[in-house]
């Protein structure tokens, strides 16, 4: 499983996923799908095209990762999450065949949500990439349409220290002849994404530039407004299916009552105002700090808790030099010990006092705060789940 090994966990060919899609009778091939990568904002997005496309009265399958609480929040359909018993059932079926072959926890995983999607007949599947694209197991479906939200510095030693390597493996599930939308312009990576889609004959939007986005939703993050773009875009793209204006507005401004979207500036609390977001890259954590610094507080308490393979020297300068960090160890064996954490955070003007695991942390947090602090609590997507 790559979020507890890492980079050990991490299938590199689609043979995989092949296999088992063969095995189950290629189920990927009975519905109609649209494909979301990208570095960051493509969560966000999948629940804003499902939540749309529910309020427009279709049946919805959405496949993302990781999740938080609950695995099946992986799988759902029209914001149902994927029964006990199905997921159950799948295995026992595939049991043998899965040991066999010795497929991937991400490979087992997408097998299973092609192959529900393809038994529940949904009308369309929103299927977010694990990481990276090219080389991704979703990556095996023919989508309506695909979807990069944006580039950034994220799993560098797997998918390539620039943005233009990056990118050429976020451009991997551009399909021939199939439209790709891309939700922020970059100039470093345009060109990759523009060729790309010319030698495929791939039509291309850059949805920053050619989409006016004036539509308000339930997600509070700042980063929203370049993700709807993109959405915006995709949905102007999308064939044979109907949406009005009414399911656009109502989609966004329902997207967490619709799929149960967790852990995207979400507020835990009012007094002392607690947030928690997943950002947990350079890109994705400027913009959230950015939103931090803008709320009126006597004092931010910070709770902290990185992977360790997380640059350390791009994100922490990010951070509030005048915050009162908690930092924190996670409870999984990629979680960088916090020792490491804190020392190095001394490095940058971040001071605070250290704990075991995420709650504790969280807790000492809460005892320290006042009701016109801000408590925020980040780094990771596994300090979220742990909070959560």
């Amino acid at each position: 499983m790559y979020q507890q090994k890492g980079i050990k966990a991490y299938s590199s060919k689609l043979d995989g996923i092949c296999s088992l899609a063969y095995y189950l009778d290629n189920p990927h091939d009975k519905f109609k799908s649209i494909h979301v990568g990208g570095t960051n904002g493509k969560g966000s997005s999948s629940h804003m095209l499902a939540s749309i496309l529910k309020e427009a009265g279709y049946k919805v399958g959405l496949y993302t990762s990781p999740h938080l609480k609950n695995f099946r929040e992986r799988i759902q359909i029209n914001g149902t999450l994927i029964s006990e018993e199905a997921v159950t059932s799948f295995i026992i079926n595939t049991k043998h065949f899965i040991e066999e072959n010795h497929f991937s926890f991400f490979e087992v995983t997408v097998g299973m949500a092609f192959d529900y999607f393809a038994n529940q007949e949904v009308d369309i599947a929103i299927i977010e990439v694990g990481l990276g694209g090219r080389l991704d197991s979703t990556n095996i479906i023919t989508p309506e349409i695909s979807l990069i939200t944006n580039i950034g510095y994220d799993h560098t030693a797997i998918l390539g220290n620039t943005l233009e390597k990056i990118a050429f493996e976020k451009a991997g599930i551009i399909k021939y002849r199939i439209p790709v939308v891309i939700s922020e312009y970059q100039k470093e990576t345009a060109p990759v994404f523009t060729a790309v889609a010319t030698n495929r004959q791939a039509p291309i939007i850059f949805a920053e530039n050619s989409i006016n986005a004036t539509y308000k939703t339930s997600l509070l993050g700042y980063y929203q407004i370049k993700n709807i773009k993109g959405v915006l875009g995709v949905l102007s793209s999308l064939k044979n299916f109907k949406v009005s204006e009414v399911n656009i507005q109502e989609g966004l401004l329902n997207v967490v009552e619709n799929t149960g979207l967790m852990g995207r500036w979400q507020v835990l609390n009012k007094a002392p105002l607690t947030i928690c977001d997943t950002a947990h890259n350079k890109e994705g954590l400027s913009i959230v700090m950015k939103q931090l610094l803008s709320q009126e507080a006597d004092k931010i308490h910070i709770v902290l808790g990185v992977v360790k393979d997380k640059d350390l020297a791009a994100i922490l300068p990010l951070f509030p030099k005048t915050a009162t960090y908690y930092f924190c160890t996670l409870n999984i064996s990629r979680g960088l010990p916090v020792e490491v954490l804190q020392e190095t955070a001394k490095r940058y003007d971040l001071y605070g006092i250290s704990f075991g695991d995420v709650n504790s942390a969280y807790c000492a947090a809460k005892q320290s705060s006042k009701k016109e602090d801000i408590i925020f609590i980040g780094g990771s997507t596994f300090v979220v789940a742990e909070v959560l």
